[in-house]
């Protein structure tokens, strides 16, 4: 008889337990959509460059906060309390709304240059940066929900 090693509920994993736990393993896939939003943000030219500079913003902080949060809980550096469990939750909301907000910005641009025919060519990769827009912020919605039931476990 096989015997696995489950984590508790209302547990925070450390180490490569974030590899095997249900909303921890949601950190790699949002690092690589993050990680394409980013490149094709910074490859994309849209005028006005005000709702880029808040994209750019979104991409790289939810990427660079991402990451570090996975170093966190790899590393054992968090306490196994409810504040951490809270912290995560509220972090992973806060990127959702994050990346649906962006989303939104950049497809108002885009529709708004549909007239110039140009600029709005050059802008496809603000069309295809929303193909992985839209993953991203289902990842990091999907992990609020999880981190929220883990939270409220505790």
């Amino acid at each position: 008889m096989a015997t696995t090693t489950a984590q508790p509920m209302g547990s925070l994993p450390s180490g490569l337990g974030i590899c095997t736990t249900a909303p921890d393993v949601f950190y790699l896939p949002e690092l690589v959509f993050g990680g394409l939003v980013w490149i094709l943000v910074a490859s994309t030219l849209v005028d006005p460059p005000n709702p880029l500079g808040w994209v750019m913003f979104v991409s790289v902080f939810c990427f660079v906060m991402t990451f570090l949060w996975m170093v966190i809980f790899a590393a054992r550096g968090h306490k196994n309390s409810s504040g951490w469990a809270a912290a995560d939750f509220a972090y992973h909301g806060l990127a959702a709304i994050f990346y649906l907000s962006a989303g939104v910005d950049l497809a108002f641009i885009t529709i708004l240059s549909k007239g110039e025919s140009k600029i709005y060519k050059i802008d496809i990769a603000a069309v295809v940066f929303r193909i992985f827009a839209h993953p991203a912020t289902l990842l990091y919605f999907i992990h609020a929900i999880l981190s929220s039931i883990r939270w409220k476990n505790f």
